[in-house]
């Protein structure tokens, strides 16, 4: 397995959950590059937790949907990291869109996520291409455990995006291995209740669809990530971590 203390990893999309994976991180040693868009306050504050855990901490800025911003970014990171070996991204949008809201803009919204998590991967892993070993890098995806094959009411373009995430996983990870860079995904289920969804429909609806009555792990997302990038031949997997929530089928109507 890989040592991870002094190794370079861009995580991407820190606001929510990816704060608490970013500072499980640091704590293994891995210097970090914490992406933002425009929140620089709140990545600063994320940045001094990190300083304090591990040798190398740092800001970059960057929109996943322009390619020559995620140029920089890998550029800048892999210069101020001392050489980048990991990737984590998390950046993703929530937007409820019922059918009768539909359009082209919601279809292009959601799917620039997915295009996102293309351009990082891709660049990301020609930085990684440089580095020396059987194991060059690492590559954690984010998708949704009901991308894959119990879709839930109103999210059609969200859910499309995560669809095209979990598959591409697959698809870098079999590119890539030439290479030595494994790619993998997480799979949440509800985790951490968005603003926009009230907390009795969320208590009822969500979590309470769940076969385990909970939401999905934060802690656990985190030491599954550090477990797969220590790994040398897990490779191509989507790991659900969703409190079994894919086993109960499509949202009811009426939610």
């Amino acid at each position: 397995m890989q040592t991870l203390r002094g190794k370079g990893a861009i995580v991407v999309g820190t606001k929510r959950v990816g704060g608490q994976i970013a500072l499980r991180l640091a704590a293994e040693g891995i210097n970090l590059a914490i992406a933002y868009r425009s929140s620089r306050t709140e990545a600063e504050a994320l940045r001094q937790a990190a300083s304090s855990k591990t040798k190398r901490a740092c800001l970059v800025q960057c929109d996943l949907s322009v390619e020559e911003d995620v140029r920089r970014m890998v550029s800048e990171a892999a210069e101020q990291l001392g050489g980048l070996h990991f990737a984590v991204n998390l950046a993703s949008g929530f937007v409820r869109t019922p059918l009768e809201t539909l359009d082209s803009q919601a279809w292009d919204q959601a799917l620039a996520d997915a295009k996102g998590s293309y351009l990082l991967t891709l660049h990301a892993a020609r930085r990684m291409m440089d580095n020396s070993g059987p194991t060059r890098g690492h590559i954690i995806l984010f998708s949704d455990s009901s991308a894959m094959e119990t879709p839930y009411l109103d999210y059609l373009p969200y859910l499309t995006a995560k669809s095209a995430i979990d598959f591409m996983s697959r698809a870098f990870a079999v590119e890539l291995a030439p290479h030595g860079i494994l790619v993998n995904a997480i799979a949440p289920g509800p985790t951490i209740r968005p603003p926009g969804i009230r907390e009795q429909t969320w208590r009822t609806h969500v979590v309470g669809r769940t076969p385990l009555k909970r939401e999905s792990s934060p802690d656990e997302m985190a030491e599954i990530i550090v477990t797969l990038l220590k790994s040398e031949t897990i490779t191509g997997e989507t790991v659900r971590v969703d409190a079994g929530v894919h086993l109960s089928g499509p949202e009811p109507a009426n939610v």
